[in-house]
């Protein structure tokens, strides 16, 4: 296994502007200070130039914006029965950390890379976190094509109870097989179980004030060596869920969470165009 010393930047960012959203906009949507705590960066971090309070405030309320729907998502299917939690690429994510009166209430398991969550674990304990039972890290290796169903398996998952699996920041890395796959793994889970997953839009559908922004974004990932590899029109992803067998397919659109979260803020903060969600009940 290689050794990493930081985790993946992209989860980095993600931690870094939830904090920065609950410390400078007023009326925070969504409160998660406890991502910074893990990445610990100098003082200087406000001043990094993808924390910039203005110039990235729109990807800044993407982030936060998915976050609170996600959440609220969670809630509303633990009231219908749902016993397990399953986070695709996890990275940073702070959920058992911050809502353990939530989390304790059912089984959460937190999958990514085996070297992200070894750092995430170390962190966790240079920061006196007891890791409870009801928090399970299942590291999973996909460059060795190893499938996150059987490792949850492994991991005490139960097949036959329902589930809330969510995916964010994921679905552009993977082809359009992969993604296929998420959606067939998805459809073999108990009934009443949820997959809420984010998508990319191709660049012309983006909104004309952040198409340039955007595809600048796109070419810094694939320079990264991490390029994006599938971009959906909203049609697009429901039929790809259509064609795993699932039936009961809902669009969530970027005015959908403007209209839950931002909509008659004074400061005008809104997500930026580009992603969208799909939530999928089997």
């Amino acid at each position: 296994m290689k050794q990493i010393t930081i985790p993946d930047h992209t989860a980095v960012r993600v931690a870094l502007w939830r904090a920065m959203h609950a410390q400078i906009d007023a009326s925070p949507i969504f409160k998660d200070e406890f991502g910074l705590k893990l990445v610990a960066p100098d003082e200087s971090w406000k001043e990094r130039g993808d924390m910039h309070p203005q110039g990235t405030r729109g990807y800044r309320a993407s982030i936060v914006g998915r976050a609170r729907f996600i959440e609220d998502l969670l809630l509303e299917k633990i009231n219908h029965g749902v016993t397990q939690y399953v986070i695709l690429g996890s990275g940073l994510d702070t959920f058992a950390q911050r809502r353990p009166d939530i989390a304790s209430k059912i089984k959460v398991f937190e999958i990514d890379e085996p070297q992200t969550q070894a750092w995430k674990k170390k962190r966790l304990a240079e920061l006196d976190y007891t890791i409870p039972d009801y928090l399970k890290f299942v590291p999973v290796d996909f460059e060795y094509g190893e499938s996150w169903l059987e490792k949850l398996k492994e991991n005490g998952f139960k097949l036959d109870q329902p589930t809330y699996v969510v995916s964010t920041g994921v679905s552009m890395y993977l082809t359009r097989e992969a993604n296929l796959d998420t959606f067939q793994k998805v459809s073999t889970l108990a009934s009443g179980s949820t997959l809420a997953m984010t998508f990319m839009l191709p660049p012309e559908l983006v909104e004309p004030e952040d198409r340039v922004p955007y595809e600048m974004v796109m070419k810094r990932t694939a320079e990264a060596g991490t390029p994006f590899l599938s971009l959906f029109a909203s049609s697009e992803a429901i039929t790809l869920a259509e064609e795993a067998g699932l039936k009961d397919v809902r669009h969530v659109s970027r005015q959908d969470i403007i209209q839950m979260y931002f909509a008659g803020r004074p400061d005008d903060l809104k997500p930026s165009s580009g992603e969208e969600f799909l939530v999928v009940t089997t």
